[in-house]
């Protein structure tokens, strides 16, 4: 292959920036930038991190996917009521056993990557986020160091790589949700609901650690991290005497190693070297950093809960989400959680296609 001076000058800043970040999936090669950064391209040859960050702050929204082993229960167990729905598993007093049991009926049949993400681009998005793996430490991933995963129930499949494929194709920033200050399952972790007798926090920080890796290693380039259990987290470090037995700086230092451009959130701030704030629904603090501010298209849960049947919001409820986000300003990170089947609730299609078309039309 001939290139110019030009050309060449370009591909090795382009590497120059890159560093030793390592080769990406899905064809994205060292000196490609990531799809969703095409418009931030001479940026990114400079600081591939400043780049994510001017592309994040005119992004405007986001779709948000909660979906696990909770939507099969649909926010109910045994005749009690999980609000929200994802919280089922504690809420409810969900035995052990029983709660893994769903994993053999975990079947994502409807889930449809490539329509999710025609969804998300019809309402105008620039983005999605994924619950990679929530509080009940189930993998939506075909993770190795855990057999409680997707890939191990009747689904087979590997659910983060498909809408990592269909992201990259469409040029989505594609985000992962991951629980960091919860883990219900593990015996290590903070909050876990069956501890070990002599919990070792060290053994959940290499369990993160090797989890971070396979995510940011093999699906490509990733728009962010968004870390969530921020009161599991303090919770832990205050019975810890102050002490982050957890190594959050530890893993944001190995998050920004494996991928230059990856922002990272956790809520409305942990430690204070996150790249954004992320906080629920109607906060009204300010913030120096970038904002996103998250909220869901059903009435309370962010998981499919079967009691919001008929109560799902409406495309003025979010027009009015989308307009004062933009005063504030922030992203509007907006959530559906799929039915037990992976398909997408019809009433959250009809009015994600609604909110697209007007704001096509710009009719707020």
């Amino acid at each position: 292959m001939n290139i110019n001076r030009r050309q060449f000058i370009k591909i090795a800043s382009a590497g120059a920036a890159l560093g030793a970040s390592g080769s990406f999936a899905f064809g994205e090669s060292m000196l490609n930038v990531p799809s969703y950064l095409k418009e931030y391209e001479a940026l990114y040859a400079r600081d591939p991190r400043q780049a994510a960050l001017a592309w994040f702050k005119e992004a405007e929204s986001g779709l948000f996917i909660h979906y696990g082993l909770y939507s099969l229960l649909e926010g109910h167990y045994q005749g009690k009521h999980s609000r929200p729905a994802e919280w089922v598993m504690k809420q409810c007093n969900v035995p052990l056993a029983e709660y893994e049991q769903l994993a053999d009926r975990f079947t994502a049949e409807k889930f449809d990557a490539d329509f999710i993400t025609d969804m998300a681009l019809g309402a105008g998005m620039k983005y999605i986020n994924i619950t990679t793996r929530h509080h009940d430490s189930f993998c939506l991933w075909d993770t190795k160091v855990s057999d409680f995963k997707s890939t191990n129930s009747p689904a087979k499949r590997d659910l983060v790589a498909e809408l990592a494929e269909q992201s990259r194709q469409k040029g989505l920033g594609l985000c992962l949700y991951y629980s960091h200050g919860r883990d219900w399952r593990h015996p290590h972790g903070p909050e876990s609901l069956f501890p070990a007798a002599e919990v070792d926090y060290q053994k959940y920080v290499d369990f993160m650690s090797a989890q971070m890796t396979e995510l940011l290693t093999n699906y490509g380039p990733i728009a962010a991290i968004w870390l969530d259990g921020i009161g599991g987290a303090r919770n832990t470090q205050k019975q810890a005497g102050g002490r982050d037995v957890l190594k959050t700086q530890e893993l944001y230092d190995r998050i920004r190693s494996l991928q230059p451009q990856v922002l990272i959130s956790y809520k409305q701030g942990y430690l204070g070297t996150e790249d954004f704030m992320a906080p629920e629904r109607h906060w009204k603090g300010k913030s120096v950093k970038p904002l996103e501010i998250c909220d869901t298209l059903q009435g309370h849960s962010w998981g499919y809960d079967s009691a919001d049947e008929g109560h799902h919001r409406k495309p003025n409820e979010i027009m009015k989400m989308l307009a004062d986000a933009k005063a504030m300003p922030a992203n509007l990170l907006l959530n559906t959680g799929p039915l037990p089947d992976g398909s997408i609730h019809p009433d959250d299609v009809k009015t994600l296609k609604a909110v697209g078309q007007r704001l096509r039309k710009g009719v707020t």
